[in-house]
């Protein structure tokens, strides 16, 4: 009896080192968007905001891409959608060529920069979520009843208190302090309790699921497809991936790549430490 245990657990080791070994590398970096375009629930106003272009804040971003060439990856990601790859692609070359400035955007302040040390390819990765055909009807008409009920629900809800809000530091403790900040695992997880509050809850009648088919789509759904397009993007080369995305995406990207048999989820803040 004590041969087969000593075989098994050899044979579970074996492979285990064998998965590991053929799993492929990743960190995701979740950030706030330099660009500030105030596109998501949460609004930053004016006053609030920095200019990545400043000295200051350049030469920070410069050492942050160094913290993240350390890493050397093959691959990186950006949050873009796949359709401007070939717009992404001639920047990328421009910038390469010392032909094109670099915009204030995450995916070229930190992407491009990483790329050029480590001689990496950019891929789009970002995807919109789809609806089913009842909340496509109802997202049509915008000035039906049951649309602005819906819209509604966004801020008049029981559940107001409830919502996680976080503060940004980066105007006082730098960008670099953001981004760890932000890159906390007990952080992240208290971000993906909003998606399932307040309008997740709403019902145009009752004992239907109009809020949860809708954050379904928005959401879930929508991540999914991202995760969809980076197994595209690695399926061909690349031992290592960068993932640089809004850090709300991280909250369903992370928990993707930590169950795929196919990834290794290492932990960004050994590099940015």
């Amino acid at each position: 009896m004590k041969v087969i245990a000593v075989a098994l657990i050899v044979t579970v080791g074996l492979f285990i080192h064998k998965t590991y070994s053929q799993q492929t590398e990743v960190i995701t970096l979740g950030v706030f968007h330099f660009e500030f375009p105030n596109l998501d629930a949460v609004q930053i106003e004016k006053k609030d905001q920095i200019d990545v272009l400043l000295p200051e804040y350049e030469c920070e971003i410069e050492a942050i891409a160094e913290k993240l060439t350390l890493f050397n990856p093959d691959i990186i990601i950006i949050e873009r959608p796949v359709y401007q790859q070939h717009i992404t692609d001639s920047l990328y070359n421009a910038y390469l060529k010392g032909d094109h400035k670099l915009s204030r955007s995450e995916d070229q302040q930190l992407g491009f920069r990483v790329a050029k040390n480590c001689n990496s390819k950019i891929y789009c990765a970002d995807a919109w979520g789809e609806h089913t055909v009842a909340l496509d009807a109802l997202l049509k008409d915008e000035q039906s009843e049951n649309y602005i009920a819906f819209e509604d629900s966004f801020k008049d809800n029981p559940d107001s208190l409830l919502y996680f809000s976080d503060d940004y530091i980066f105007k006082q403790g730098g960008i670099l302090a953001q981004l760890r900040h932000l890159n906390n695992p007990e952080l992240i997880k208290k971000g993906l309790g909003n998606y399932l509050i307040g309008h997740f809850k709403y019902e145009s009648q009752e004992g239907d699921y109009t809020g949860t088919d809708f954050e379904s789509g928005r959401w879930f759904n929508r991540n999914l497809r991202i995760f969809r397009n980076i197994q595209r993007a690695s399926k061909d080369k690349g031992k290592r991936i960068l993932i640089i995305f809004g850090a709300g995406h991280m909250n369903i990207l992370n928990y993707l790549l930590e169950c795929s048999p196919e990834y290794r989820l290492l932990d960004v803040n050994d590099y940015l430490n």
